[in-house]
């Protein structure tokens, strides 16, 4: 039994700094927000007042220097958390950070390679891993794979056309302070990306690395792409090989605030549908309905704990570090999405180089 706290450092005091991390963490028993970085000395000094963080500093290279700070949480603009995660990772910190870990698959490759050498826990923030319905539909379908009672896997669709995720939020605090980096930024897309098709790539490897990366958690298994059509970046469309069966990835945006996400396995005697809740909607999980040939539709709602993903992630990363656990979501496995990702990007420069 763990009788100490866990030292935290956040990295980070934005929107999503507060409301996805900084709340979460300041609720857990077993650990302590003892230091937190931002620019931006208005907004520093607000919330290190409203969570009652002891100490405050500018940039993370002063955070890092604190050496009472064991693991940092790190929510910055996506081309700067790669060379933040490196800084922390080469301090010796245990790190999490928002997704994409990196920019490209070389910049993950080196994340990873300097946690391994520092011999410290690396995480990238895929929460959706610790939903409790998305737990509940993986326990199920590995049953039905092995027990066979649906018979095959013959399709499966996943599709994400976001939609509202911030759920009209409240509490954060937010100043009108002018964002200025200390650091230089690591590229967010691949040298070999044309430049029509840059922020494209960038866009899409932020929002929908979720996907893949909830696909390969689920079936334990990566993919290979076999066809890709990103022209239009309101509608595209990849599909993918998971060896037994093939899955259509659909993708896109929308105007209206509904959130729409959902994967649907298609077996041949039965399916499951998962439908996932707006990311930063509280106390709500993936609904799961399980529905088999000859009996009514079973839907299971799995919300009685009232659990959220991102606190359960931040619950998990803390007792993983003070109990000596592998992660469910560790910066090795995460670096197969940002392959996979690339994979399909190299795929849309062979058959479709340029925007219709």
């Amino acid at each position: 039994m763990i009788n100490r706290k866990l030292n935290i450092g956040i990295i980070g005091a934005g929107l999503m700094g507060q409301l996805a991390h900084i709340k979460n963490y300041a609720a857990i028993e077993d650990c302590q927000i003892v230091a937190l970085a931002e620019h931006r000395p208005i907004l520093r000094k607000k919330v290190a007042t409203m969570y009652g963080i002891s100490k405050t500093y500018e940039t993370h290279t002063e955070l890092l220097k604190d050496p009472n700070v064991e693991a940092v949480v790190v929510i910055t603009p996506r081309q700067f958390t790669g060379p933040v995660a490196y800084d922390c990772l080469m301090s010796g910190k245990h790190v999490l950070t928002e997704k994409p870990m990196a920019g490209t698959f070389e910049q993950g490759k080196r994340l990873v390679e300097t946690a391994k050498k520092q011999k410290v826990k690396y995480v990238v923030g895929y929460m959706k891993r610790y939903d409790e319905g998305v737990l509940e539909a993986k326990n199920y379908l590995t049953s039905l794979i092995k027990d066979g009672d649906l018979g095959p896997i013959l399709f499966v669709r996943a599709h994400c056309f976001m939609g509202d995720s911030f759920c009209n939020p409240s509490g954060q605090i937010s100043t009108d302070e002018e964002m200025v980096e200390h650091i230089k930024g690591w590229p967010i897309y691949p040298q070999w990306i044309p430049k029509i098709y840059e922020m494209d790539f960038a866009g899409y490897l932020n929002t929908y690395s979720h996907d893949t990366n909830l696909l390969r958690f689920l079936f334990d298994k990566n993919p290979k792409p076999e066809y890709v059509n990103f022209t239009r970046m309101d509608g595209r469309l990849a599909v993918l090989n998971f060896g037994d069966f093939l899955c259509s990835l659909e993708t896109g945006r929308s105007d209206y605030h509904y959130w729409d996400e959902n994967i649907q396995i298609y077996f041949k005697k039965g399916h499951i549908s998962i439908k996932l809740p707006a990311p930063l909607l509280e106390n709500a999980v993936a609904k799961v309905e399980i529905y088999m040939s000859g009996k009514k539709p079973e839907e299971r709602v799995f919300s009685g704990n009232w659990t959220w993903a991102f606190k359960a992630q931040a619950e998990a990363f803390v007792s993983d570090i003070l109990q000596g656990n592998q992660s469910r979501n560790e910066g090795m496995d995460a670096l197969d999405d940002l392959r996979l990702c690339e994979e399909m990007w190299k795929m849309q420069m062979q058959f479709h180089p340029h925007k219709g």
